[in-house]
């Protein structure tokens, strides 16, 4: 096992390991055990009790945090006629059809998020080989596939996040930068909940929220009381 830092090792100290802490703490402490140089991301984790396996259990969507993530995306846009120029006009960074298509083709990836009109869906659909391990390709549940390419280009661009469980039943969405002040971080972080409570599956059974951690990049994991988003 690899051997942690010695101001890793500092930092854990300031969290116990054994306690489970209300948002606005948690999150001073994220603070607090950021020790990177770097400006580091906040992530919160939530552990879910749904079976991922079943259909009607699977969770995935998106949502635009109040605060934005601190990160500013490189959205794609794959589009023709007035929907690439209304994507031009709202922001979008690149453009474009087949010619896009090619590149990526040939390993380009320099975008965050792709959102592709349903009428391009049948040529983007031949790069699911590359775009779909990178968790990269369109979809009309994270509101990536749509006709509306003004309004998705400009929720991605003001901190649009996706989230989706994992095969264990974990969900891992940033909320911002260590730099955010407390209150911005943990207005995020209740929005993410509030969301994942809102698209609960009706065949989810027994505590929905079972466990929950925030961190920054390169700090330690502090648990969340779960008691007060658990219902």
């Amino acid at each position: 096992m690899a051997k942690k830092g010695k101001k890793y090792t500092d930092a854990l100290k300031l969290v116990d390991r054994d306690a489970s802490y209300q948002a606005e703490e948690a999150i001073e402490l994220v603070k607090k055990t950021s020790i990177a140089k770097f400006d580091e991301t906040v992530e919160v984790a939530v552990r879910l009790g749904v079976d991922p396996k079943k259909a009607d259990q699977q969770i995935r969507g998106a949502v635009v945090l109040p605060h934005g993530t601190g990160k500013t995306q490189r959205v794609l846009v794959f589009a023709k006629g007035e929907k690439a120029k209304e994507a031009e006009a709202a922001g979008a960074d690149f453009v474009g059809e087949d010619d896009l298509i090619n590149k990526i083709n040939q390993g380009w990836f320099d975008f965050d998020v792709i959102v592709a009109t349903p009428d391009m869906m049948a040529q983007v659909g031949r790069l699911g080989r590359v775009l779909g391990p990178k968790g990269l390709m369109p979809n009309p549940k994270t509101g990536t596939v749509t006709f509306d390419v003004t309004k998705a280009v400009e929720e991605i661009k003001a901190g649009k996040v996706e989230y989706r469980v994992d095969k264990s039943g974990n969900i891992h969405v940033p909320i911002g930068k260590v730099s955010f002040d407390s209150a911005k971080l943990t207005d995020n972080f209740k929005t993410i909940i509030e969301t994942l409570h809102k698209v609960k599956p009706a065949a989810a059974k027994g505590t929905y929220v079972k466990n929950i951690a925030v961190a920054s990049t390169m700090g330690p994991g502090v648990r969340v009381v779960t008691s007060a988003y658990s219902k």
